[in-house]
């Protein structure tokens, strides 16, 4: 092995989606993550080494990267006979940094609140109060998936830094300080409350109507953009709040009203602030606006 920086990619109970997600990351980015970095173990990107290799060996790791949520349930390694929490908890003090990848690590996520067996947690519950070889807090790269510049961009910064500012949930400031309203290019509709007829159109707010959570969700989505060129609200697709915690929610395309204004108001603003706003704005109709959206489902 070299002298780069070794990153070791843990998959647990996960649908795979976080590892396509940074399979689908800017090339020229991913290619400076292979020169940058030694990804010593992968389950489906490496084959140098097995995870029993890895389990029975001793060099230390730089970053684990956890992928999925934990579980003390020893019939899902059945080849190891252990456990991903005792795995986990293994590789943990052999690690210098420990970054959970995506939502279902980060605190469970979908298994967490849907299965049965309640065992299951994110990597931080589960490490009872263990912590990496630096001492830095596990870092969350909340999302469902994590964007990928989101995990190039934590390698890259604690590579460097050696530490990376966190917000009160663990994840990374510079990326989660924005709301994914922030940036979306459908601001205007919602200023003056002039909504989207469907999805997948490209005039007219996602918020009143289609359940969309961009205004209250602490993403970057919209101004760290997927594939360089685009993000769901920019598509049409509402903001479903996969980077938040109570992700996810129950009718993720429906937006609950209480007489006519939504139950759950925008991040950073009061109830009655935003009641007054929104009585302001409907009392004017923008034709600009308004005709856009005519004209985009005649």
């Amino acid at each position: 092995m070299g002298n780069k920086p070794k990153v070791v990619w843990l998959q647990a109970l996960t649908c795979n989606g976080n590892t396509q997600s940074f399979l689908s990351s800017n090339a020229i980015r991913f290619e400076h993550f292979l020169n940058a970095f030694d990804l010593v173990y992968h389950p489906s990107l490496t084959d140098q080494m097995t995870l029993s290799n890895l389990l029975d060996s001793s060099f230390d790791i730089d970053f684990l990267l956890v992928e999925g949520a934990i579980t003390a349930n020893t019939n899902f390694f059945s080849l190891v006979n252990k456990s991903v929490k005792d795995i986990l908890q293994q590789l943990v003090q052999r690690s210098m940094y420990v970054i959970s990848v995506g939502s279902c690590a980060s605190y469970g996520g979908i298994h967490a609140k849907f299965e049965r067996n309640s065992d299951i947690s994110g990597v931080q519950n589960s490490l009872d109060n263990l912590l990496p070889r630096s001492q830095h807090p596990i870092v969350n790269l909340t999302g469902c998936p994590v964007h990928p510049e989101w995990i190039l961009q934590t390698l890259f910064t604690l590579q460097t830094k050696k530490s990376i500012q966190l917000d009160s949930t663990h994840r990374p400031v510079e990326l989660y300080s924005h709301l994914a309203h922030h940036g979306c290019v459908r601001n205007e509709y919602f200023e003056w409350k002039v909504e989207s007829q469907s999805f997948g159109l490209k005039e007219g707010c996602l918020f009143y109507d289609q359940g969309c959570r961009g205004p209250m969700t602490h993403s970057s989505c919209n101004k760290i953009l997927w594939n360089d060129i685009s993000s769901k609200t920019r598509v049409g697709m509402p903001c479903i709040g996969c980077t938040e915690f109570d992700f996810p929610k129950e009718n993720l395309f429906e937006t609950k009203k209480n007489i006519g204004i939504p139950a759950e108001v925008p991040l950073g603003i009061s109830k009655r602030a935003y009641l007054s706003l929104t009585g302001v704005a409907k009392t004017f109709k923008i034709e600009r606006l308004n005709k856009k959206i005519i004209d985009e489902n005649s």
